[in-house]
């Protein structure tokens, strides 16, 4: 059914006819509020929602059973409808603001700001020290982050919503508050930082975190500052009410108007842009936009209305309905425009004519031939920046029907103007109250709408149109999980109800890739749903994503649990850590040793970790544990690192204590003691060699060793007799340590003193080996009888080998001999030897 109104009625002209502004009424509001100047109002862009609180420098009458109540923030959609109330209590609020992603920012005058979802849930941040002292006299929101003024005059800045620490801009050296002042938010300027604009006296600062620039304007003061959406202008308007637009860089004049002359008298409420195009000033009734070239359009209101700027128009809203001021974009107004002989126009015409099975039609096509496509992307354009659904439809058939005439044209553009006005249309709907034009929508992304309609609980809408759209829908299933759960709080919840939701919000994410369990088993535990979290979590693939909420909430075992069957050694030792810095070490080492087989990876790595970087903790460790071996080991193991002897003595005897402990460690316990005294009689032996000999931290038999090689025989034989060295080992020692020192007459002598223990064959063999062979083979015949020609042989005394066969008349060794004979000298003298042995 077609509405009564043509797109062209609500068109009022401008700049002589040649461009048109539009008023939409968008919606009768649905609220009870009677008189909107009661209220301070801040809307968010792109059609969201509106915040009204009430003005408390305006004196309201109460009622006989009305009482004073703190003040409520009232959240609305654009429609009027409730969307929630927030209960300020935090002393007296500065100003209120709107993210990109339609959270409301309240601050106060102590600097405590809170960021509200549409909810009611909130966080909340200070902007420091400063502010808390000095107070905060001004500040002012934008969608990435706010600039606040405190009492000593100085400009701080909070970029982001995440709470981060407040930055001091550049000094302005004011000695007075400014008259007005606006930011430019960092999308708009080239550094991609804020930009702050004061008005001062006659001129205005350009200020940010580096410097503050004066622009020498010289035409203020000023008392409003507006910067156009895509912040190439500037609307100043001074105290004379006249209204000057100048480049954001003050290099050009635009435009300049004088307000008296419009018969409005006193400065405006305010002062917003109109798309890039134009500017609307608002009075308590009176809409006044100014033109570029100094024409002006009014519209009144029955009660006082306020202005929310837009990329492409003006949203105004009063206490009756929401209207929409724009200029009319190019393809309506080329499609539309009486008389209009557009390719466009004769597009539509002839659909006009071929609905009334007109012959005219053929021939309107025909006149644009050459033109169609021009014409068929200009009804779909028009399509898309029309609100009313009939002439959406209109415009899209008669697109359709140029697109017959052509042989070859891209559809796409077609068809996602069809599908976009199809969900555009629905977050219209004045239930939903979210008036987001086409052009919006361009602006920001598909996944921003949806996460608009997910944040206001429309959860179903959201999820048809990610659907529709073909977008993910994994935020807005875990957003209705969150919020499924929320609606339980304060409610008594049994064991059964847990499995019940976690059960549906597992069903509803089968087959969803991508959704993170964790996050909205931390929001279960963040509402005190400690069991729904832990059972949510079992179904959480991801374990870097379990375990720090498992720590979080305190479920230790099982946190620890996870990042062992993940196999991740690094997640382990995270949880290691985590948990030892908040449990007492009692209670840290009772978890890990009480968690049976599943929990013996966690005991070893923290036994590897300990070992290298805190062995107090160890030590701790095996000592909790009953760990006398252990123990004991890693004493030694302090006492081999120890340079101070007391400490690697007391370490020592402490191992031994260890030892001692345990009944199959007997032997142990006795070798510490036998350490210990090794030890004190080393000390004594270097004191007595004033520090020239090393001899601490030598083994017995290298101790042995030692002193022979210096000269300390006696010292030897009383270290042997200490510690009851077996006479083969000593003999060996003692061999090695007078070979080493050379000591042949005292090596002769030992080797006299009585029947050698291991023979004289090592005598030979060690002396050989360290290339003394005339030494060596005066232990030749001390040997066996059997070995002494090898031995003769392998000290190269070939005549001594021959004379040891001729005395025990063994020819054939002899022959054997002259054969192996390594020169012809050699060689005649087993010769002369062999023929006295035949002659005899």
């Amino acid at each position: 059914m077609a509405p009564s109104d043509h797109p062209t009625s609500n068109w009022e002209p401008m700049q002589d006819g040649t461009v048109f502004y539009r008023k939409q009424e968008l919606y009768s509001m649905q609220w009870k509020v009677q008189d909107l100047s009661d209220y301070k109002v801040v809307g968010a862009r792109y059609g969201g929602p509106l915040a009204i609180v009430r003005d408390e420098h305006k004196v309201v009458a109460l009622g006989g059973g009305q009482r004073y109540t703190k003040p409520q923030i009232q959240l609305y959609s654009s429609s009027g409808g409730l969307i929630s109330t927030l209960s300020w209590d935090q002393g007296k609020m500065v100003c209120m603001g709107w993210t990109l992603d339609e959270r409301l920012v309240v601050l106060n005058e102590e600097g405590l700001y809170r960021v509200y979802d549409l909810q009611g849930e909130y966080e909340q941040f200070s902007l420091g020290q400063e502010a808390q002292e000095e107070g905060v006299m001004d500040a002012q929101i934008h969608e990435t982050g706010l600039v606040a003024i405190t009492g000593s005059l100085n400009f701080l800045e909070i970029r982001g919503w995440e709470g981060g620490k407040a930055q001091t801009m550049a000094s302005t050296g004011l000695s007075s508050p400014p008259n007005c002042w606006a930011i430019m938010p960092p999308e708009l300027t080239v550094s991609r930082h804020a930009e702050v604009l004061i008005s001062t006296e006659s001129t205005i600062f350009t200020l940010d975190n580096l410097e503050c620039v004066d622009q020498r304007v010289s035409r203020g003061p000023f008392t409003f500052i507006a910067v156009s959406p895509n912040g190439k202008a500037l609307a100043l308007l001074t105290k004379d009410n006249i209204l000057w637009v100048v480049s954001s860089d003050f290099q050009g004049e635009l435009a300049e108007s004088d307000l008296s002359l419009e018969g409005v008298s006193g400065p405006p409420k305010q002062v917003v842009w109109c798309g890039n195009d134009s500017l609307v000033l608002i009075w308590d009734i009176l809409v006044l936009m100014m033109g570029p070239y100094g024409d002006s359009l009014r519209y009144y209101y029955v009660s006082p209305v306020h202005g929310v700027g837009e990329i492409d128009g003006v949203r105004i809203v009063g206490a009756e309905k929401c209207d929409f001021l724009q200029r009319v974009p190019p393809s309506t107004y080329a499609v539309f425009r009486p008389g209009s002989t557009s390719p466009g126009a004769t597009l539509f015409d002839a659909m006009t004519h071929f609905e009334k099975k007109s012959p005219k039609a053929d021939e309107n096509i025909r006149s644009i031939r050459p033109e169609l496509v021009a014409a068929v992307d200009a009804c779909i354009d028009a399509a898309a920046q029309e609100w009313e659904p009939y002439w959406q439809k209109k415009l899209l058939n008669a697109a359709s029907f140029g697109r017959a005439f052509l042989d070859l044209y891209d559809p796409s553009e077609f068809v996602t103007v069809g599908q976009t006005l199809k969900v555009l249309n629905a977050a219209r709907y004045y239930e939903i109250g979210i008036p987001i034009t086409y052009t919006q929508y361009q602006h920001t992304s598909p996944e921003h709408l949806v996460a608009r309609l997910t944040s206001r609980n429309l959860h179903l809408l959201a999820l048809r149109v990610s659907a529709y759209l073909q977008i993910k829908a994994d935020p807005v299933l875990k957003h209705w999980a969150c919020a499924k759960i929320a609606q339980t709080k304060g409610v008594t919840i049994s064991e059964k109800d847990d499995e019940d939701i976690c059960k549906t919000i597992v069903s509803k994410f089968r087959g969803q890739y991508g959704v993170s369990y964790a996050d909205i088993a931390r929001r279960a535990w963040q509402l005190g749903r400690t069991r729904l979290a832990t059972l949510l979590l079992e179904h959480e693939p991801r374990t870097e994503d379990q375990v720090p909420l498992l720590l979080s909430m305190k479920e230790d075992r099982l946190a620890l649990k996870k990042a062992i069957d993940s196999g991740d050694t690094d997640m382990v030792y995270h949880v290691l850590l985590s948990l030892k810095r908040r449990l007492n070490l009692g209670d840290f080492f009772r978890l890990i040793e009480d968690g049976g087989p599943a929990l013996v990876p966690a005991a070893n790595l923290l036994q590897v970790y300990a070992r290298q970087q805190n062995r107090e903790l160890l030590r701790d460790f095996y000592f909790q544990d009953d760990r006398r071996t252990d123990s004991a080991v890693l004493k030694l193991q302090e006492a081999s690192e120890a340079t101070d002897m007391v400490d690697r003595t007391a370490a020592i005897r402490a191992a031994g204590k260890s030892f001692s402990e345990d009944k199959d460690r007997a032997f142990e316990a006795r070798m510490m003691d036998e350490y210990a005294k090794l030890l004190l009689l080393q000390q004594t032996l270097e004191k007595d060699a004033d520090g020239r000999v090393p001899f601490i931290g030598l083994s017995v038999n290298e101790t042995i060793y030692k002193c022979i090689t210096t000269g300390q025989s006696k010292k030897a034989d009383r270290v042997r007799s200490d510690w009851k060295v077996p006479d083969k080992r000593f003999w060996y020692i003692k061999l090695h340590a007078l070979t080493e020192s050379r000591d042949w007459e005292g090596l002769d002598a030992f080797a006299k003193q009585k029947r050698s223990p291991i023979g004289y064959e090592p005598f030979v063999n060690h002396l050989l080996s360290k290339g003394f062979p005339n030494q060596a083979k005066n232990f030749v015949p001390r040997c066996d009888a059997k070995q002494r020609v090898d031995l003769y042989v392998k000290c190269g005394d070939w005549r001594a080998a021959g004379a040891e066969c001729k005395e025990r008349n063994d020819k054939a060794r002899l022959d054997q001999l002259r054969r192996m004979a390594p020169n012809n000298l050699v060689q005649r003298e087993l010769d002369q030897i062999a023929s006295s042995m035949n002659t005899r």
